[in-house]
C-alpha cells in the first residue's frame, strides 16, 4: 500500500460530502419554493439529482476504499459490481441532464411559438428518457461480466484496455452529450447572429441573447466536467498504449470529485432564482433573529 492512499481517501470522502450537502439544500429549495417551479429550474433540480446520485455513488466507493486500504484488504466487497454500475449510470445522467437543458434553451429561441416544446410535462418526459437510457446501457457491462474488480484501485469498473466495451461507454457516457451539447450551443450562436443581422422584434431579439447568456452557463458547467476530467479520459487512452500508470483509478476519481465540487458551485453561481430565494430566507431569518434580540 502506497502511503497517499489513507490522505487520498479522507480527501475524496471530504470533497463528495461537500458535494452532496449543498445539492440536497439547493433540492429543498427548489421544491418548496414556488417561484423556482418553472421549466429551467425543473431542468436544474434535475442536474442537482444527479449530482447527488453520482456523489453519493461515489462516497460509497470511496468510503469501501479507504476500509479495505487501513486494513489493507484486496478482496471483492460486496456492492463493488453495484457502486461500479450505478457510476456509469449517473454520470451519464449527468451529462445528459446539461444537454436537455441546452436543448430547452434552443427550442425557446428558435421555435418560441412551438408550446409543445416548452411544456413541463414533455421537458419531464424527457428528463424519464434520459433516465431509462442511463439506466440500460451500462446493464450489457454487468450481464456480460465487464465490470471487473480491481485490486490496484480497489474500484470495479470496465477495465482500462483497447476494447469494444470502454469505447462504447465513452460514447454512451461523455462523447454523445457532451458533442450534442456543443453543436446546439453553435447553432443557437449561429442563430442569433443571423437574428442580429436580419431586422427583428427588439423583444425577441433580448430574450434570444438572454437565453444565450444561460445557455453558455451551461456549456460552462459542461467544460468544467470535461477539463479537470481530463486525466479520466488520457488514463482510458494510455491504456489504449498499454502505458496507463498503476493506480490510473485513484489518480482519474479524484479529479471527478473536484470536478463535481467546482460544478456544484458554478450551479449555484449561474442559477439566479436559486441565489435570489436563498437570499431572501437568509434576510428572513435575519430579521427574525434581530426581532426576537429587541
Amino acid at each position: 500500500m502506497e502511503p497517499w492512499f489513507i490522505p487520498l481517501d479522507i480527501f475524496m470522502i471530504i470533497c463528495l460530502i461537500f458535494v452532496i450537502l449543498p445539492n440536497l439544500i439547493f433540492l429543498f429549495i427548489i421544491l418548496f419554493d414556488r417561484t423556482c417551479h418553472t421549466i429551467p429550474m425543473i431542468l436544474t433540480a434535475n442536474s442537482c439529482v444527479a449530482q447527488v446520485a453520482f456523489a453519493s455513488d461515489l462516497l460509497i466507493i470511496s468510503v469501501f476504499t479507504l476500509y479495505n486500504d487501513l486494513r489493507q484488504i484486496h478482496d471483492h466487497y460486496f456492492l463493488c459490481t453495484s457502486s461500479g454500475y450505478l457510476t456509469y449510470v449517473t454520470c451519464a445522467v449527468l451529462n445528459y441532464s446539461f444537454l436537455l437543458q441546452a436543448f430547452y434553451r434552443y427550442v425557446t429561441v428558435v421555435y418560441p411559438t412551438r408550446l409543445f416544446w416548452q411544456r413541463k410535462r414533455n421537458q419531464l418526459f424527457f428528463v424519464g428518457i434520459t433516465w431509462s437510457y442511463a439506466l440500460l446501457f451500462p446493464l450489457v457491462f454487468v450481464f456480460t461480466g465487464q465490470i471487473i474488480y480491481n485490486a490496484d484501485n480497489q474500484i470495479c469498473q470496465v477495465p482500462f484496455k483497447l476494447s469494444v466495451s470502454i469505447i462504447f461507454a465513452a460514447l454512451c457516457v461523455y462523447f454523445i452529450p457532451v458533442v450534442m451539447t456543443v453543436v446546439i450551443y453553435w447553432k443557437l450562436v449561429h442563430y442569433v447572429h443571423e437574428m442580429n443581422q436580419r431586422t427583428t422584434s427588439v423583444n425577441r431579439l433580448v430574450r434570444a441573447q438572454r437565453e444565450l447568456k444561460m445557455f453558455r452557463r451551461t456549456v460552462t458547467l459542461l467544460m468544467i466536467l470535461f477539463v479537470i476530467d481530463f486525466p479520466y479520459g488520457l488514463f482510458m487512452f494510455m491504456s489504449f498504449l498499454n502505458r496507463a500508470p498503476q493506480y490510473h483509478f485513484r489518480i482519474a476519481y479524484v479529479f471527478v470529485d473536484i470536478a463535481l465540487a467546482c460544478v456544484m458551485v458554478a450551479l449555484f453561481q449561474f442559477t439566479d432564482p436559486l441565489k435570489q430565494s436563498i437570499r431572501q430566507r437568509f434576510h428572513w431569518h435575519s430579521e427574525v433573529v434581530v426581532r426576537a434580540l429587541n
